[in-house]
């Protein structure tokens, strides 16, 4: 693990550049300084304090992207806490399953979410956690944080220490899975892995404009936003993504650097011309995709279009290593997630043997941080094999200049827009419709998501197999889990293919798909 000798983090630019923006929000030109930023993330620190937390003890946090994500997340990682941003897409049942397991001493929600059926829920939890709201609310059993937050104090008595996040990601069953680094017991700002790989990588600076068009729950926005601020630049972050809306940005905030999905790519070159001839782009040196796969004539097009400043980088939740492909990489080996910039890349066979150049494997990581699956200690030691090596299900190979290639996935994870979806979990719903008498749920290609959510289903009658059927059952599902989770097309079979132990065959499922 890198340890960087210098303390860097948002605070230090709190004295050096104290009225720069730290963050601004695209849509209202909203801005919070990093001497703002730095004292908000200070209130905080005594803020938990004052209510006991100890050490590794965990926050979470469920807001719309705004002004104050990362301020709640500078102080959640000045106080030394595990902190969690939950999805906002998530139903009732979700939300109550992450806020348990991660077992949260404190819940922070925007008036937006901070419903009396979500705050009389929470509290029937076993463990209740507290529950603060950013704005004015009418709902009991809250504390509202602007009379706390005008009380306390800026003058911290003890040494800030290095929080974290903590992540959810599906396990096999579909039940999510908290994603736990270790915490260093180092002082804020000594260990800084996310930004020493963007500082290296894509050449972030202080003088740096980071436009972050998605969900502040996702990882990216996460991780890198405070890298970002640990680099000493500007975080512009968007409400909600547009296409035009983004491109109006880049123009209005000269962007340097941008972080998109595909699926972002798509909806931009959808626009016309005379739109996306409107605006000045000449800003730019990085955009960056990642999360899910990029199709090459759309790659091709974002090239041609904004020129050879496209990257692409391969990483996962559990941070276990990072490739980096630069345009010029791309074109030389069509197809790469690049070269390893963090950690070193192995390929193993499923006997934990190493792979030569060339051959398909298992895509290991080693010289990397540890991590955990939080209460889920078999898990974890499956992600690592007996050198301390760690990989989290992804297949691949090198070829002879250390490229990585991913291949395929040992999981049945669905990628779509960049939002993993694991089809378990939408079975698990589907089953109980009483029509439902075997169910699939694969990925399947989509010109714009990369993958759709697919469903294959056996009915007890096969006769009543019809469009309002379809509607039903996607009525059904949309009740009970996030709608990014249902399925976007449904088909009806009279039987699915299963082994005789009664396993599914879902690749030859997939194969009709991504065969044709």
């Amino acid at each position: 693990m890198n340890v960087e000798n210098t303390i860097r983090y948002a605070g230090i630019y709190a004295t050096k550049t104290p009225n720069k923006a730290a963050i601004i929000i695209a849509e209202t030109q909203q801005s919070l300084s990093y001497k703002d930023l730095h004292e908000y993330a200070l209130k905080f620190v005594n803020i938990y304090d004052s209510f006991g937390l100890l050490y590794g003890d965990h926050v979470a946090f469920l807001t719309e992207n705004r002004i104050e994500c990362p301020a709640l997340q500078c102080g959640a990682h000045y106080a030394g806490l595990y902190y969690t941003f939950i999805n906002t897409r998530l139903k009732l049942p979700e939300v109550l399953y992450i806020v348990e397991d991660c077992d949260a001493k404190i819940i922070i929600l925007s008036a937006q979410y901070c419903t009396q059926e979500l705050v009389d829920a929470i509290q029937q939890l076993e463990k209740k956690p507290i529950i603060f709201v950013l704005d004015d609310s009418n709902v009991s059993g809250i504390i509202k944080l602007d009379s706390l937050l005008k009380m306390a104090s800026i003058q911290v008595n003890r040494t800030l220490l290095e929080g974290n996040e903590m992540l959810y990601s599906a396990g096999t069953t579909g039940q999510p899975k908290g994603i736990k680094p270790e915490l260093t017991r180092l002082p804020v700002g000594t260990t800084e892995i996310i930004a020493n790989q963007v500082e290296k990588a894509f050449a972030v600076t202080d003088q740096t404009i980071y436009l972050s068009p998605a969900p502040y729950y996702h990882a990216a926005p996460v991780k890198w936003c405070r890298a970002i601020l640990t680099l000493g630049g500007t975080v512009v972050l968007m409400e909600k993504f547009e296409a035009e809306k983004a491109l109006e940005t880049i123009e209005k905030y000269k962007i340097t650097h941008s972080q998109w999905v595909p699926t972002m790519f798509h909806r931009i070159l959808d626009l016309p011309l005379s739109i996306l001839n409107q605006y000045d782009y000449s800003s730019l040196k990085v955009v960056i995709h990642a999360a899910a796969p990029c199709s090459i004539p759309t790659k091709q097009k974002m090239i041609e279009w904004w020129g050879p400043i496209i990257y692409e980088y391969y990483g996962s939740t559990e941070q276990i290593g990072m490739t980096m492909s630069n345009t010029q990489d791309w074109i030389d080996h069509p197809g790469t997630v690049g070269r390893a910039i963090y950690g070193v890349v192995h390929i193993l066979d499923d006997g934990g043997e190493e792979l030569s150049t060339g051959k398909i494997g298992n895509v290991y990581f080693s010289d990397s941080a540890k991590f955990s699956y939080h209460k889920d200690p078999a898990k974890t030691l499956d992600a690592y094999n007996i050198k301390g090596w760690a990989c989290v299900g992804d297949i691949g190979y090198l070829d002879e200049d250390k490229f990585l290639y991913l291949t395929d996935r040992k999981s049945n994870m669905i990628i779509s827009a960049g939002v993993n979806i694991y089809p378990q979990e939408t079975e698990n719903i589907l089953i109980q419709h009483s029509e439902v008498m075997d169910i699939a749920v694969i990925g399947i290609p989509h010109p714009y998501f990369g993958e759709s959510v697919h469903a294959v289903v056996q009915l007890y009658n096969h006769h009543r197999a019809s469009d309002d059927l379809i509607k039903e059952l996607d009525s059904f599902c949309r009740s009970h889990i996030s709608s990014i989770k249902c399925p976007r097309s449904y088909e009806f079979r009279q039987d699915l293919p299963r082994e005789p132990n009664g396993k599914l065959l879902k690749r030859l499922l997939r194969d009709e798909y991504y065969l044709k």
